[in-house]
């Protein structure tokens, strides 16, 4: 007898959708957990590209150009634990609380998604299930594994923003946020500003919130782990090359940090 498949028809994913989340580095020995929660443009295909073009796709409106490069590139330095959201933030932004005004955003800068507006409760909820949660269970689990091993944790997050933002040019070359914990924030931005050369950012071109922000807020402040959202500018993550000399100064810049942090 042939047992039946029973599929779920009313899901959002279907078996040919990406995955949620990569992860890479997964048994990386060092403290730091590294997360990219816009690293990914896809789009489920019952949700037909939101009826947006490739073009509006592939700009900073759908995701943080350059992140995952540079995430991997990180990850590889410092040997840490690096997972990566595939799905665009227009479908649901991973890095804001569900229920947000712009947790499933119908605007972003000046593109609209027309498809998200007048969404269903039930929609948006398949939306927070099937794309939102699982990437918050991985990283949940893996600091809920490295605190029953008494391992220490490290959050940094990591993000780039586009230089012109409503007509308006943004001159910070990178930008440091925190929130209530500043402990990890103000050390990683000394050590950037060492770089008499960068414009670095305290808490700009954004600031963190529990009403603006997720990840660092549930994962990193309300766990009580030093924690940091990085946001590099977009037109310098534009080479390997480029990502590579970030990839090298954020490293120093957090391993020194992790010193001040963990003296040994």
């Amino acid at each position: 007898m042939v047992g039946t498949v029973l599929v779920n028809f009313d899901a959002l994913l279907r078996e040919d959708d990406p995955p949620v989340f990569l992860v890479e580095c997964a048994k990386g020995t060092s403290a730091f957990l590294l997360t990219c929660d816009h690293a990914g443009r896809e789009i489920p295909h019952k949700l037909a590209s939101l009826s947006l073009s490739e073009h509006e796709l592939s700009t900073h409106v759908a995701w943080d150009l350059g992140v995952a490069a540079l995430g991997r590139r990180l990850s590889a330095r410092l040997d840490a634990f690096l997972i990566m959201h595939n799905y665009s933030r227009l479908v649901i932004d991973a890095n804001r609380p569900p229920g947000a005004p712009d947790s499933i955003p119908t605007l972003c800068e000046r593109t609209r998604i027309a498809a998200n507006e007048g969404l269903s409760s039930s929609a948006a909820r398949k939306r927070f299930e099937e794309v939102f949660q699982p990437y918050h269970q991985r990283i949940r689990d893996e600091l809920e594994a490295r605190s029953a091993r008494a391992c220490p944790s490290v959050l940094v997050a990591l993000h780039s923003f586009t230089p012109v933002y409503l007509d308006k040019r943004r001159r910070w070359h990178v930008g440091v946020l925190y929130g209530r914990d500043p402990r990890l924030g103000r050390l990683v931005r000394e050590g950037l500003r060492s770089d008499g050369a960068l414009i670095v950012g305290d808490n700009q071109p954004y600031s963190v919130s529990e009403a603006s922000d997720y990840t660092i807020i549930v994962h990193g402040e309300q766990r009580g782990i030093p924690h940091v959202e990085l946001e590099i500018r977009q037109d310098l993550l534009a080479s390997e090359s480029d990502v590579q000399s970030w990839a090298e100064r954020l490293g120093g810049v957090l391993e020194a940090a992790a010193l001040h942090l963990f003296p040994t």
